[in-house]
């Protein structure tokens, strides 16, 4: 886990549960050994992050099947206001999603510039997850 350069700068634990709203994919490279897809989702968040984000990732097909993501979250983070981008990792596996993800350094606004951070979630796939993010200020 990256540490922050400050020594200083305090780690908060966020959590929030996540639902999908909309969820869209596009197949654009069909092989018999793997097929590649866009997949489009809109979420929101509700609990320590309020707000929802727009997400579009990068799908393998397989066993399991493997995404590359990232997303603009838009809302609140423990009442602070701003967006922030997350670059994601997903497996899917048995109709269950498991994802890391980090905040991009530099995406943050308003008051969250300067946000960092890691986290992830883990739920039904296409239905919600419980989400956490570990961050701090840089």
């Amino acid at each position: 886990m990256p540490q922050p350069q400050n020594a200083a700068a305090p780690r908060r634990h966020a959590e929030a549960t996540v639902r999908v709203v909309r969820s869209e994919r596009e197949p654009w490279d069909e092989a018999a050994e793997a097929t590649l897809a866009e997949v489009r989702i809109t979420e929101t968040f509700a609990g320590d992050l309020e707000g929802e984000s727009t997400v579009r990732a990068l799908e393998i097909s397989g066993a399991p099947t493997h995404l590359v993501s990232v997303q603009r979250f838009r809302g609140r983070l423990h009442g602070r206001r701003g967006a922030f981008v997350l670059e994601g990792r997903e497996t899917i596996e048995a109709g269950r999603v498991r994802a890391t993800w980090t905040v991009t350094p530099g995406s943050g606004t308003d008051e969250l510039q300067g946000l960092r951070g890691e986290g992830g979630f883990e739920g039904e796939f296409g239905k919600g997850s419980h989400a956490t993010l570990d961050y701090w200020f840089a």
